[in-house]
């Protein structure tokens, strides 16, 4: 029989109804049923905390059918069904003050028409508490909350001041509530891609515990390399034979690809489950993640705070960094470390610091293929085939063919832009030069007013010195002075040295000397 696999799925008895393959996480679930009430939990968009809801929700309305042959089954003795109000606000685009309130006030409508309510014309904070409480006395059990994409409204308006404190105003109060019900709460778990910090919709909430960065839930969603073993061994054999390879060449490709999501300093990296069961449904390797929405609101960040992408994926910081998004920081590294652009790559146990980096390749291809039109008068159609055409010159040697691209990718800088134009011209070459090197190798090194670049292939080694307002003689001449190409003196490959001066008043590269 062909195997199911969940592509989007995020329904627990859907798929366990219907017989798609799940990685049973069950005994996570029931050791955080057991050990504490109120959670929140962070992860990227498609990893799974959808399905994790689901599973809850299932578990708390005591269907114990559906947890047949899973761990569950052994180490849960009652199956108690408790009252849930879940709330997801996935399902709908945030652009006006009314469309907040409208989701909100829909699902209030439900529960109130199970559980009865004289106080459906007050605020939307005030109908919450009524509710809770009238779950509770009617059925005579605590309630569950299940809050899915808790920030989606938050996360849509990043760039507009005026909605996020809307929506702040009306979700705040609202979160509150639990507060204020403890006794009558069972258990709540709040998810979403992102915290926003303590300013934000939670600081009436302080009694969630955060489960983002804990250890003991690392593995709560998405896919670990153990799992994979142990669920995919036959789809790894059947991937390998549909793309030519050997079981370990798949193995390592997938790794490369969809593995490397690090959710705490010590845990081993997780695979992204939405795309490692997408190749295995397809039989073929793709950007699957990507392909199924992508972050604007990041570029966005990016611009506003003329980020220097060259720090991106170099980046070391703090874990109160990490930990929360203060709508009014400059910072747009949490978004795009929650977001799961980045991730942990190392840790500094003293002064506590982390390294963070692309987490795949899958990510950082994605990314920086996305970033590409924003940062370069390319469109998006054409900026694959023009990355393309300046690797294959590069692998051919071609080196004024190469040259007349960079020209091409630096012309038409936007004009906001211009003020900062040496930034945005290490942005471009950091863009171009990083995805050159998924296909080469390259070293990149950049310090006030220049870069220098070693870029190998095959047959070619280049290096390169950029200087911004000197000359192409002072960059080559820099070459020799610090010997840059001393390294590859025993080389067999051909070595060429490029000095490439950037012009601020023509903003763009004017002249280029080949050695």
């Amino acid at each position: 029989m062909e195997k199911l696999y969940p592509v989007g799925i995020q329904n627990f008895e859907k798929i366990r109804r219907d017989g798609y393959c799940y990685i049973d996480k069950t005994a996570l679930i029931y050791q955080l049923v057991k050990t504490g009430s109120y959670y929140f939990l962070s992860r990227p968009r498609r990893f799974g905390k959808s399905l994790l809801v689901s599973t809850l929700e299932a578990y708390f309305q005591g269907k114990k059918e559906l947890f047949e042959g899973l761990a569950m089954e052994g180490l849960e003795k009652e199956w108690k069904r408790y009252p849930i109000l879940h709330l997801d606000l996935n399902a709908r685009k945030y652009d006006s003050a009314e469309s907040l309130d409208q989701e909100l006030d829909k699902h209030l409508e439900q529960w109130e028409k199970i559980y009865g309510s004289d106080y459906s014309d007050r605020a939307p904070e005030e109908r919450f508490y009524h509710i809770i409480r009238m779950a509770y006395e009617q059925t005579g059990e605590r309630v569950v909350i299940l809050v899915d994409e808790y920030d989606k409204p938050m996360l849509q308006t990043i760039g507009n001041p005026y909605l996020q404190e809307q929506y702040r105003n009306t979700l705040k109060p609202f979160y509150g509530v639990m507060k204020s019900m403890d006794g009558y709460i069972k258990f709540a778990l709040l998810t979403g891609v992102t915290k926003f910090g303590k300013v934000s919709v939670f600081s009436d909430l302080n009694n969630l515990m955060d489960i983002s960065m804990d250890e003991r839930y690392f593995d709560i969603c998405g896919i670990t390399e153990r799992e994979l073993t142990e669920n995919f061994s036959e789809d790894i054999r059947v991937l390998a034979d549909n793309n030519g390879q050997t079981f370990e060449q798949t193995r390592e490709q997938l790794k490369e690809y969809y593995d490397g999501y690090h959710f705490n300093q010590y845990s081993p990296g997780m695979y992204n489950p939405f795309s490692v069961l997408s190749t295995f449904a397809k039989g073929r390797y793709g950007s699957y993640w990507f392909e199924t929405g992508t972050p604007t609101y990041l570029v966005e960040l990016l611009k506003l705070h003329k980020y220097d992408l060259y720090r991106m994926a170099h980046e070391k910081t703090t874990s109160d960094v990490l930990d929360s998004i203060d709508p009014a920081s400059t910072n747009p590294i949490p978004v795009i470390y929650q977001s799961g652009y980045l991730t942990i790559k190392g840790y500094i146990p003293e002064p506590r610091i982390y390294e963070l980096g692309f987490p795949n390749r899958e990510v950082e291809e994605g990314f920086l293929k996305f970033l590409l039109p924003y940062y370069t008068p390319l469109q998006e159609t054409e900026s694959g085939f023009a990355i393309w055409d300046f690797i294959s010159d590069v692998k051919s040697g071609d080196i004024d063919g190469f040259m007349e691209r960079l020209q091409s990718f630096l012309a038409d800088c936007p004009y906001e832009l211009a003020k900062d134009i040496e930034l945005h011209y290490q942005n471009v070459l950091f863009i171009v030069f990083r995805l050159a090197g998924l296909y080469t190798k390259v070293e990149y090194r950049t310090s006030r007013g220049r870069i220098d670049l070693v870029l190998q292939t095959d047959s070619y080694v280049y290096v390169m010195e950029f200087k911004l307002d000197g000359t192409a003689e002072q960059a080559i001449q820099q070459i020799e002075d610090k010997q840059y190409a001393l390294p590859f003196t025993k080389d067999s490959r051909k070595i060429y040295t490029i000095g490439v001066n950037f012009s601020s008043e023509t903003r763009n590269i004017d002249k280029w000397i080949v050695k």
